[in-house]
């Protein structure tokens, strides 16, 4: 029996993932915490009292680690007020915003600042940062400086970037950037494509024909498997001789899964994520000029997508998180010959999928007979781990009461029109899903436009306030 103080919600559902295992539940919360877990029919006195439907499942919020909201600078592109929206109408209740394609680039506290104070007043789930790790500001002491401050960690690119404000590290800087953060264990997350890999592929007219930019496959040839592969051993390297930790964002080429495993067995401190759309699309269903498809690194072919999959089952992978990289629709389809087809060459690489991402990769592994579970390890608790949020990516008692009513059966038709995320563009539009998100709450409020702000977090041992 719950004590006889009120509670502000209590969720009860007949399915609930609850410490690990399916079960009846009602779960009570008050002050954004779960306070109690109980049976399905247990007196509860809240404020709130939800029974969810039979085909509804209780879930953990997603926590989505690898999203880029643009504001302040390029607001246009997305902003918090939408991204956020996106987020909780797909089940997102954490995410944690990339360095760039904002201006000023979170690579100062000053720019750290300046995203928190945008991000405050607008965002209906709770919203984390990651620093920049760039040439100019290695050995500055602005690494230690944003730590202090509550980053979790700080983003390179090995390759550029594509936008001037935020330059890619070469390898001798990246082994210093690693060995900086190594002293007080910052984690380095990498953007592990080669320079010389691409210039070569680019230069070698046998591997990249000419197709007046529209072609997928010459697009696809342009970023070869190599091109994954070296970096990352780059990156292993790196490791090996700092100590240090390091994570490798949107692993696109299956061809460096045995230099994963290897540096995983040899017990560096690596970590590695995929993406929705690496685990969604193939290069063989892309056709000439869908820029909304264009990504780097790209999406590749139907068996590198099946190796992806069982990389995650056998925990070569270790989490999925959206990649969203949006953009509008004018760069989105750059250089094409009407407003719904790109040139490769010139188009902004990225793809919106922040809203769909859970039900995206819920979708292929509901065909491969993965269990809803599974999913839920890879985007919510171990992208919680990953970043460091002990109280996130899981229902049980202490937790932060990000909750998730999920009817994981309901097939749903994308319409990008429908979507809330600013710009109306995203290579799933017109997908069959499953999965319909019924609600959403942020520490036991109802995620929506009537809500509240969430929170701003730092890591939990900062010591900053939230």
């Amino acid at each position: 029996m719950a004590d006889a103080v009120r509670h502000d919600l209590v969720v009860r559902a007949r399915r609930a993932w609850v410490d690990g295992v399916w079960r009846e539940a009602s779960v009570s919360v008050r002050d954004g915490r779960v306070v109690a877990i109980g049976g399905l029919t247990d007196e509860v006195d809240a404020t709130v009292d939800v029974t969810l439907p039979d085909e509804q499942v209780l879930l953990p919020g997603i926590v989505d680690s690898h999203v880029h909201v643009n504001e302040p600078g390029r607001t246009e592109w997305e902003g918090f007020a939408t991204a956020t929206r996106a987020a909780a109408a797909g089940g997102v209740t954490t995410i944690v915003d990339m360095p760039l394609n904002s201006i000023p680039p979170t690579t100062t506290v000053d720019a750290l600042e300046q995203k928190r104070a945008a991000a405050g007043p607008q965002s209906v789930v709770d919203v984390g940062f990651w620093g920049g790790a760039i040439p100019a500001n290695l050995g500055t002491g602005d690494l230690r400086a944003l730590h202090e401050a509550g980053v979790f960690g700080f983003k390179a690119f090995l390759s550029p970037s594509g936008v001037d404000e935020f330059p890619h590290l070469s390898t001798e800087q990246l082994h210093q950037a690693m060995a900086e953060l190594a002293v007080f264990d910052g984690l380095l997350i990498v953007h592990a494509e080669d320079p010389d890999g691409l210039d070569a592929a680019a230069a070698s007219p046998t591997e990249v024909p000419a197709a007046g930019g529209a072609a997928y496959d010459a697009f696809v040839r342009s970023r070869p498997d190599v091109v994954e592969r070296t970096a990352i051993e780059q990156v292993v390297d790196a490791l090996r001789a700092t100590g240090g930790r390091a994570h490798v964002l949107h692993l696109s080429s299956a061809t460096a899964l045995d230099t994963i495993h290897a540096a995983k067995a040899e017990g560096l401190r690596l970590t590695v994520e995929t993406c929705p759309h690496y685990l969604t699309f193939d290069a063989e269903h892309i056709g000439d000029g869908a820029t909304q498809f264009k990504c780097c690194p790209p999406i590749r072919g139907e068996a590198n997508r099946e190796l992806l999959w069982q990389a995650l089952v056998d925990g070569t992978i270790d989490v999925v998180a959206s990649d969203h990289s949006p953009s509008t629709r004018e760069l989105k389809f750059a250089g094409g010959p009407d407003a719904a087809h790109g040139d490769f060459d010139v188009a902004w690489g990225g793809i919106s999928g922040l809203e769909l991402s859970f039900r995206a990769v819920w979708t292929g592994a509901r065909q491969r007979g993965i269990p809803l579970e599974a999913v839920v390890g890879w985007m919510s608790r171990g992208t919680a781990a990953l970043v460091g949020l002990p109280t996130k990516g899981r229902i049980s008692v202490g937790a932060d009461a990000d909750l998730v009513a999920f009817a994981p059966e309901t097939p749903v038709t994308i319409d990008v029109d429908d979507l809330s995320h600013r710009n109306p563009v995203t290579a799933y539009d017109d997908a069959r899903l499953f999965g319909e998100v019924a609600a959403t709450w942020v520490g036991g409020r109802l995620a929506g436009p009537s809500a509240p702000p969430a929170r701003l977090l730092v890591r939990p041992d900062t010591g900053v306030a939230s």
